[in-house]
């Protein structure tokens, strides 16, 4: 005896195509998801806290002091005894391996970086001047400097960069001079000397 089935037996289940449904709206929103929480990188960008970066370096592990001195457009000073003038910052004041230590679980540990660094976080007119002091020596011999000016914001861009050689206790040389226009661009890149080293202060 042949049997028959009712068609009702062949339609798909509402609650199945519900559940299928949801299913499929679910793992849209995880994809989506995921999307926003691993953009794509972005590079060559820079996260805007400063404008210009100045780095003043010299050998790993050398004890001499060298000073980075910069001067802005309305003849303030920034060094070690003044780290802040407008918006001139001197980040890091390095006296060699003066400061190049600190102590972890009692064992001493050495930083052997030595390097200033100068933000200027704005873009004030003017021109500004950049010079490398050689304040304390331990060797007594001469020392080699590498001087960076960068441009940070809206992307890195190195305006300048120079290497010098500081022959004796005392002396002071003009790494970089530089302007900034009213439109906030950069002209006049030099190393015309001149001395902003106050001996008076120090």
């Amino acid at each position: 005896m042949a049997m028959f089935r009712n068609n009702r037996d062949f339609d798909a289940d509402p609650f199945t195509d519900l559940l299928f449904n949801a299913l499929l709206a679910f793992t849209f929103l995880f994809l989506v998801a995921l999307m926003f929480l691993n953009p794509p990188a972005k590079t060559g960008t820079i996260n805007p806290k400063a404008d210009f970066i100045i780095t003043v370096s010299w050998p790993d592990n050398n004890p001499d002091d060298i000073d980075t001195w910069v001067e802005g457009p309305a003849g303030q000073l920034v060094w070690f005894k003044q780290p802040q003038a407008g918006l001139l910052h001197l980040d890091r004041d390095d006296r060699g391996l003066a400061n190049d230590s600190l102590v972890v679980d009692g064992k001493a540990v050495v930083n052997p970086l030595n390097q200033e660094v100068v933000t200027l976080r704005g873009r004030p007119p003017g021109e500004y001047v950049v010079n490398v002091h050689y304040y304390n020596s331990k060797t007594r011999q001469p020392v080699p400097v590498t001087v960076s000016l960068a441009e940070v914001n809206p992307v890195l861009k190195i305006l300048h960069y120079a290497n010098l050689q500081l022959q004796r206790l005392g002396e002071e040389q003009t790494a970089v001079r530089f302007s900034i226009a009213p439109d906030g661009q950069v002209f006049d890149i030099n190393t015309l000397p001149k001395s902003i080293v106050e001996v008076g202060k120090l």
